[in-house]
């Protein structure tokens, strides 16, 4: 046998061994309407996603403007989601902008949502994920989603799934350790919008906030006079403003009822990289933490 084929020879096997290897996935472009809900795509999806978000940190997903890059990465997008109940109101005229043809996943189906009253209206809260309790369904809807786009990774899709529900089983255990032991009276803050519906029925937490539900409501002199007189009757004694609202009102509110300033929290967004809520678990324990301390001061 010539060098030539015996080298050829030594080769075939090593060639077979290497086609016998499945053909890896390519990881999946996947876009998601907000930070928060970026973030938890990427923990089930790992590094099997690349995971897009289009309102950015610190935005405001309820008042956001999309640009034609927002158009672009849609267009492209193998899987999108939302989060849902009303929260993306901008996402219909963005598909028809964009030419995208899928159908975006709504992670918030199956979820015991909350109706509220705004301007005479029952509508629902779509602020779903300041409870992990909620977002264990949305992990559940993530996954399925995932898995039927990338039958290949399901397994590690179901692995990440599992594992990021028990983190959220230990952030919701850290609140109620928090705010159980807190009297129920103490549990009252003062907050730019009605964002914290679905964490105030998990922990007990009473919320008074001169917006509705969305940030694009205006509050009237007198609504904004009835809630002063309702902070001062039930002696709130701490205001918030969130990341992505302007914080005028709040202000305007606390000033006139004497409320101290308790901080900011992260609502509806992340903060950026450097910010201290760049993720779900860190914004989640970091809400946590500055409520929990400014009902301690007020006891």
């Amino acid at each position: 046998m010539t060098p030539h084929r015996l080298l050829l020879s030594a080769a075939i096997p090593a060639l077979m061994a290497l086609s016998a290897v499945p053909a890896s996935a390519e990881t999946l472009k996947v876009v998601a309407s907000f930070t928060v809900l970026a973030d938890v795509v990427k923990q089930v999806g790992g590094e099997h996603v690349k995971v897009t978000s289009l309102v950015g940190p610190n935005g405001d997903p309820h008042e956001f403007e999309p640009s034609p890059a927002d158009a672009k990465n849609l267009k492209a997008a193998q899987v999108t989601f939302v989060s849902g109940e009303g929260l993306e109101g901008w996402m219909d005229r963005l598909i028809t902008a964009s030419g995208y043809k899928g159908k975006p996943v709504t992670v918030s189906e199956g979820i015991n949502t909350r109706t509220m009253e705004e301007d005479g209206e029952k509508i629902t809260d779509p602020h779903v994920w300041n409870s992990p309790v909620n977002v264990k369904i949305w992990v559940a809807n993530i996954e399925k989603a995932l898995s039927s786009a990338d039958p290949t990774d399901a397994s590690a899709f179901k692995a990440n799934a599992e594992k990021y529900t028990r983190t959220l089983d230990e952030l919701n255990a850290y609140a109620h350790a928090k705010f159980d032991k807190v009297a129920d009276d103490r549990r009252k803050v003062l907050t730019s919008h009605d964002a914290f519906g679905y964490f105030g029925r998990e922990y007990n937490v009473s919320f008074l906030a001169p917006l509705g539900l969305s940030t694009e409501s205006e509050a009237s002199a007198a609504d904004v006079a009835k809630l002063i007189e309702q902070i001062k009757g039930e002696h709130v004694k701490a205001y918030f403003f969130e990341n992505s609202n302007d914080p005028r009102l709040v202000k305007q509110v606390a000033k006139a009822t004497g409320a101290e300033p308790g901080g900011e929290l992260y609502v509806e967004s992340l903060s950026d990289a450097k910010g201290p809520a760049p993720s779900y678990e860190k914004m989640f324990k970091y809400n946590v933490d500055q409520l929990a301390a400014a009902m301690a001061k007020s006891s």
